[in-house]
């Protein structure tokens, strides 16, 4: 049986409308609140501010790219007698690519580098967008981080914000659908080694999975996704912790809704989003509070003091997932910067992903 094809809007749309969050909180990730909302108004960032006609993104949507490419470079299950657990090698050169983009001018001679991907071809990834220092850390020194063996102690938030693909990847049932959850753990971990660090990575690669494949809701999917991780990772030392934020973040929305706390209160009350689990649990919250308003959530994601880009990037894979990139606003797609190339690359996922 051929892949359902109304699905490919959702393949767009999550990975569009991370990088639409992404490009909204990427001008104002470094300002303080009294700055934000002195320049932009009571409402903060609501528009693009654009860069030689385009609405730049950060690396969170250039190491996005480079996940899906990397998961794309491996063997499907039953090819070559190739285990699950390698996705994240896979991955792993990709990124090593994307560092290239990073440290290289364009062009590269591959005729000397050795390359992995296509998107070494792409001119608009050579900026450095702000990249995360632990990021170029881990990938600089040759190693692979992973969860049995983590490459360092960090909680920061550049594993869960470039994991979505990983959810767009796997929706067959040729992988038990733990085990699929879990290369976003294992991804995550790549670079960032503590519980914290990756444990939100699976999380949310289970949650788009949920939301693609088997058209969740985003609040089921938050709930079967806690269910996951805490089965997943039993003896976890910080699951208590990581379980009491998400049902905050939950519980947060609903008061929302009544009208009974406003977006900042509440991400204040869930942190800066600068470590995973907060920019995670602050998406869950916008995307459950403004549900299909990618508008609403996106605006207030990024409209803090911490991690605009980064929450604002996931709060975007999320609802793009759910409502698709036919559903989002033209103010987020007509100037996004390498639109074209998200696209092209969400529609490799859709054809090429299990």
């Amino acid at each position: 049986m051929g892949k359902d094809p109304a699905k490919l809007d959702k393949y767009r749309g999550c990975l569009i409308g991370g990088a639409a969050g992404d490009a909204l909180g990427y001008i104002i990730e470094f300002m303080g609140e009294e700055t934000i909302f002195a320049k932009y108004g009571p409402k903060g960032n609501t528009e693009y501010e654009l860069t030689g006609k385009v609405a730049q993104v950060s690396d969170d949507t250039q190491m996005t790219l480079f996940t899906a490419k990397g998961m794309l470079l491996a063997p499907a299950p039953g090819k070559n007698d190739r285990i699950l657990g390698e996705y994240h090698v896979y991955v792993a050169r990709a990124y090593y690519d994307w560092l290239l983009t990073q440290t290289m001018d364009y062009p590269i001679d591959t005729s000397t580098t050795a390359t992995y991907t296509d998107l070494i071809d792409v001119p608009e990834l050579y900026s450095r967008r702000a990249p995360g220092f632990t990021c170029m850390t881990a990938i600089k020194s040759g190693d692979i981080g992973s969860v049995e063996e983590p490459i360092n102690d960090s909680t920061g938030c550049g594993g869960v914000m470039r994991v979505a693909p990983i959810g767009l990847y796997f929706g067959s049932e040729l992988v038990p659908k733990d085990q699929a959850d879990m290369v976003g753990a294992h991804v995550a971990a790549i670079t960032h080694g503590h519980q914290l660090g990756y444990i939100p990575g699976a999380m949310m690669a289970h949650m788009i999975r949920r939301i693609v494949h088997e058209d969740a809701e985003i609040r089921d999917a938050v709930r079967t996704g806690l269910e996951f991780v805490k089965r997943a990772f039993p003896e976890a030392y910080m699951m208590v912790y990581f379980e009491e934020l998400i049902k905050r973040a939950v519980d947060l929305a609903d008061a929302a809704e009544r009208g009974q706390t406003d977006d900042l209160a509440a991400i204040h009350a869930l942190g800066k989003g600068w470590v995973a689990e907060e920019a995670l649990a602050i998406a869950i919250y916008c995307a459950l509070r403004y549900g299909n308003d990618i508008d609403g959530a996106l605006i207030a994601a990024v409209n803090h003091e911490g991690d605009s880009d980064s929450t604002g990037s996931i709060t975007g894979n999320i609802i793009g997932a759910k409502i698709g990139y036919s559903n989002i606003p033209s103010k987020y797609t007509e100037t996004l910067e390498m639109r074209d190339v998200i696209l092209r690359v969400a529609d490799e996922m859709f054809k090429y992903g299990l």
